[in-house]
């Protein structure tokens, strides 16, 4: 029979864990996006049949689809900013800033995917095609190209839209939050005027 040493065991667990890492460093600052415009505590909402809106996570490409915020540096070339990330992937964050503001400025219920509703009304799609930062322009930089889809899924409209914020100071952990949640808002904004006007 095979008889495990205690002694030898806790070596090997001390070694082991010397190796082994459970998460890397957290960053020093975390980003998030703050709607402009909010739904006011107690508003009641009611709609008629088919309106509803449906708002879809954008897509987007591998250079967004991350927590990191990319700052071009050249046509060709991306860094990313250190010791920043995003709380959570800005395409997730940008449809939560888009859902918020478009319920703030119209009367529509507005519904994530993942909420049932037995009313096919309509859904905005999309693809967020920039959202960081320009070196070059020394600016912070969100575009969305947004489609609008009947209940049967056909498009109704497309349009892009796209908002810039100068960035103060040096492009860093501190100053990169504020103008790209201003961009944001504006195109936020853009989209949720865009909307209503669809509905005239």
């Amino acid at each position: 029979m095979f008889h495990k040493k205690p002694g030898l065991a806790l070596v090997c667990a001390l070694a082991l864990s010397g190796c082994v890492s459970f998460g890397g460093k957290p960053p020093e600052r975390l980003l998030s996006l703050d709607a402009a415009q909010k739904v006011q505590p107690g508003t009641l909402r009611s709609a008629s049949p088919g309106t509803t809106i449906t708002i879809a996570d954008p897509e987007a490409p591998k250079m967004l689809d991350t927590v990191r915020v990319p700052v071009r540096t050249s046509p060709t070339s991306v860094a990313y900013v250190t010791k920043v990330q995003w709380a959570d992937t800005p395409r997730h964050l940008f449809q939560k800033l888009l859902a918020e503001t478009i319920a703030a400025t119209s009367n529509r219920i507005v519904l994530d995917p993942g909420q049932y509703s037995a009313d096919a009304g309509q859904r905005l799609m999309g693809e967020l095609v920039d959202f960081g930062l320009d070196a070059t322009g020394h600016q912070a930089v969100v575009t969305y190209d947004a489609m609008l889809a009947g209940p049967g899924g056909v498009a109704i409209a497309k349009q892009r839209f796209t908002a810039s914020a100068p960035v103060t100071g040096k492009i860093d952990a501190l100053s990169v939050g504020a103008p790209l949640n201003a961009a944001a808002n504006k195109v936020a904004a853009d989209v949720a005027a865009w909307l209503a006007a669809q509905g005239r």
